[in-house]
């Protein structure tokens, strides 16, 4: 199952917490497929065959594929001083 790292953690709650229609949710990943990749959102619940990750109170919703797609990654993210976020995927180790 995807992990996060503690960084993914406080960049998804700091994500969410800017929107006051999700302030419980979290980012919903989607798989668009193989040419165009991931869509992330925001969302306040998940979907009903969503997976859900948890980490420190930061949640991250998968629809089916991309909870299959990223069953052995980590995600990562790069806090910029303005604010911006950068998420990557890494492999477990």
């Amino acid at each position: 199952m995807l992990t996060m790292t503690q960084t993914a953690a406080e960049a998804v709650k700091q994500i969410v917490a800017q929107v006051p229609q999700a302030e419980d949710g979290g980012v919903r990943i989607r798989d668009t497929g193989t040419d165009t990749g991931f869509e992330l959102s925001v969302a306040p619940d998940p979907q009903p065959l969503d997976t859900v990750v948890v980490t420190d109170g930061a949640r991250v919703f998968l629809d089916e594929s991309a909870a299959h797609a990223l069953d052995d990654r980590v995600l990562d993210a790069e806090l910029s001083g303005d604010g911006s976020v950068r998420f990557a995927l890494g492999a477990q180790s």
